[in-house]
């Protein structure tokens, strides 16, 4: 399960990448996922530089099949879906709804949101600044074919670790009053010009 993955990879293993303000960031990952990593690699490129927040919504929406995950690599055979048409990332159509990956990245999720919490982090104003998504060692077993061969029937589990960090909050900068252009010289000297010639 997602939860014994998490515990088995508490041992604290390198990220990818380390957030570049690590007091407003937190961090959460998952080692050999029984999950399909084509699957879960696309999803988290859909989700990828959202809000938590957003990108939450949207993984439950597809879940309810009322949006779609773009499938830009690994998209031989998918089929095409009205619904990738609005998605931002070009999908040539092709999109999917895979419910596994969704219900592992949501598990995910929340386990970050839940260490941005402990570390005081504004929940609202948390974005996924980092999302990866590597191929873990594949996992045999065998199927039995006619005329006594056995074939190999093999998993392809996977890593995922993901980072989010708090945005900095947007302060309206207060409206400075209007400054009068510096004339330069030779225009200072004409505007001069032309009022002796009025005052004449």
């Amino acid at each position: 399960s997602f939860a014994t993955s998490c515990r088995s990879s508490a041992r604290m293993g390198k990220y990818a990448r380390e957030p570049q303000n690590p007091a407003k960031s937190c961090k959460a990952r998952g080692s050999d996922l029984h999950v399909h990593f084509k699957n879960t690699h696309q999803s988290a490129q859909a989700i990828r530089g959202m809000a938590l927040k957003k990108a939450k919504k949207y993984l439950e929406d597809v879940l309810d099949h009322k949006q779609a995950i773009p499938f830009t690599h690994f998209n031989g055979g998918v089929g095409r879906t009205a619904q990738a048409k609005n998605l931002a990332l070009s999908s040539a159509g092709q999109a999917r709804w895979p419910k596994k990956s969704i219900m592992f990245l949501l598990d995910l999720l929340r386990n970050a949101e839940s260490n941005a919490e402990v570390k005081g982090l504004d929940v609202d104003q948390l974005e996924i600044t980092h999302i990866q998504v590597n191929a873990a060692r594949q996992q045999r077993r065998r199927t039995y074919r006619a005329h006594g061969r056995i074939n190999p029937y093999m998993s392809s589990p996977c890593h995922i670790e993901l980072i989010l960090t708090e945005k900095d909050r947007q302060v309206a900068r207060p409206e400075e009053e209007k400054t009068v252009a510096k004339l330069s010289y030779r225009r200072a000297a004409k505007q001069r010009s032309k009022t002796a010639v009025v005052v004449a």
